[in-house]
């Protein structure tokens, strides 16, 4: 459940009713040996005492050796163990270690990876670290096994979930996610969901689907709400999060979204990342830093920098006057490789805060190192991390944007006038709760590939059943995500 930091100091373990639940779901039998791939403090090592544990952290392991005396604790990277050892479990229980991937890397990285693709399981560079924990995990189980595991919620949107859910329902009988509304972590701002799987050496094609409000203690896993079939699995992009909602309401959503008069967002426009700098506060200058510096007019161009710039229904050529006026760090300074620099550019680039940023990774890895690719002015913005449904601002002062918002442009086959009435309609409002997902703190987030499968409601007025079922979806997904509630603002690494 911890980032490396935290699970150091054993800050967020998980709470006992859960791992005696998860240790219960897992054993049959006092013969029954145990493993927990990353055994921390060693509490789910405590509960059943034929139990081995992996620990990479030494002042954990050290922990889990008094609160667990009788169980043989393995120091070191779970992968490289897992690779080489001979035995084989019953059962396995745990919280894996939630590291997103930018802080999952090196050895201990390629290791996983190249462990998980000898099973079948092929992941991304994104995928976290608990994935690759789930599959390796299962390798080691003999046949019958089962496991139980927390995970993040993310196992219900996140691509780099595919091959998880792919790779066990391959290779056990029963496959189930628990997803519970109510935080298993209050401190932590990301939801965790749980995961059983028994019967290894078989398989399934349909994955349980279980919902909760609040989690308890229990002797055996909750019954079942839905037996989601893999192929429908698949027709919500290999995601369970839409499952949380009603059949009828996903039924009327598909009908929705085939409906020739509703197009997704990328059938009429294309959305992606605005640039990266790599040195955000060298790159924009104010407009008084400009000016000091002498920088000329034309190697500047005005930038949106944050969501929070995505004000109204149109960034104009006043919009832009009021952010010099107020002196923003809204120039973006835009060489190309072919422009002869001023002695004042040179200057600028050689002041001591471009000697800091021209070390940066993104500056150091790109020649020249003041070139900032991927600027483009596109027809409008729009944000993707927000409380309610996301902004689509049209750029009417042709500015540019950094990768805080999404860039839009469009592909000639609707009106930017005629996207925005139809972005404003509640069943748009709805499809972003579907499509995006949760990032915690109460936030939805929308990826460019999410966006682009928005849907574009037409601008006619619905029947009332319609409009109450479009109401209710976006109600019960924006309660799913903690929205207006008090969520903990800390991320999880």
């Amino acid at each position: 459940m911890e980032c490396a930091v935290q699970k150091q100091v054993g800050s967020y373990y998980t709470p006992g009713e859960v791992v005696g639940s998860l240790v219960r779901w897992a054993v049959r039998s006092p013969d029954d040996r145990l493993i927990d791939p990353s055994c921390g403090d060693g509490r789910f090592l405590a509960v059943h005492s034929n139990s081995v544990g992996v620990e990479h952290q030494a002042t954990a392991a050290r922990l889990a050796h008094r609160l667990a005396p009788t169980s043989p604790i393995h120091e070191g990277d779970f992968f490289a163990w897992a690779a080489e050892t001979h035995e084989r479990f019953s059962c396995a229980a745990g919280n894996p270690p939630f590291i997103r991937y930018q802080r999952f890397g090196g050895e201990v990285r390629r290791r996983a990876i190249r462990l998980c693709a000898a099973h079948g399981a092929k992941f991304t560079a994104l995928a976290s670290s608990w994935a690759p924990f789930i599959v390796a995990a299962s390798t080691l189980l003999k046949p019958g096994g089962r496991m139980a595991f927390v995970v993040p919620a993310e196992i219900g949107h996140a691509p780099y979930a595919r091959p998880v859910l792919q790779h066990l329902a391959a290779k056990f009988d029963w496959v189930q996610v628990i997803a519970i509304r109510r935080k298993l972590f209050p401190e932590l701002s990301e939801d965790c969901w749980l995961l059983y799987c028994s019967g290894f050496g078989g398989r399934t094609d349909k994955l349980a689907f279980s919902t909760i409000d609040r989690f308890r203690f229990a002797e055996t896993p909750p019954e079942a709400d839905l037996l989601v079939p893999l192929d429908d699995w698949r027709c919500w992009g290999c995601r369970l999060r839409p499952f949380l909602l009603p059949a009828e309401i996903r039924s009327s959503y598909r009908a929705w979204a085939e409906a020739p008069d509703s197009p997704h967002l990328k059938h009429v426009a294309r959305v992606g990342i605005g640039y990266v700098t790599g040195a955000n506060d060298f790159f924009h200058l104010r407009p008084s830093e400009a000016g000091r510096s002498r920088i000329p007019g034309s190697f500047l161009h005005p930038a949106v920098r944050s969501g929070r710039y995505l004000v109204g229904s149109a960034i104009t050529d006043s919009t832009v006057e009021g952010w010099r006026r107020q002196d923003e760090p809204m120039l973006l300074l835009r060489l190309k490789r072919s422009d002869h620099l001023s002695r004042a550019v040179k200057n600028y680039l050689d002041s001591a805060q471009g000697k800091t940023a021209r070390e940066t990774y993104k500056c150091r890895n790109r020649r020249p190192w003041y070139v900032v690719p991927d600027v483009c002015v596109p027809d409008a913005f729009l944000s993707y991390m927000i409380g309610t449904s996301p902004a689509l601002v049209a750029n009417c002062a042709g500015c540019v944007a950094t990768n805080s918002v999404h860039v839009v442009r469009l592909n000639g086959s609707m009106s930017l006038a005629e996207l925005q009435a139809r972005w404003h309609q509640p069943l748009t409002a709805f499809s972003c709760e579907v499509e995006g997902h949760p990032l915690g703190g109460g936030m939805l987030k929308l990826e460019p590939r999410e966006a682009g499968n928005v849907l574009v409601a037409p601008r006619v007025a619905r029947a009332r059943k319609e409009e109450a079922r479009i109401g209710e979806g976006i109600e019960i997904m924006r309660t799913w995500r903690h929205y207006g509630q008090d969520a903990a603002r800390l991320p999880l690494d």
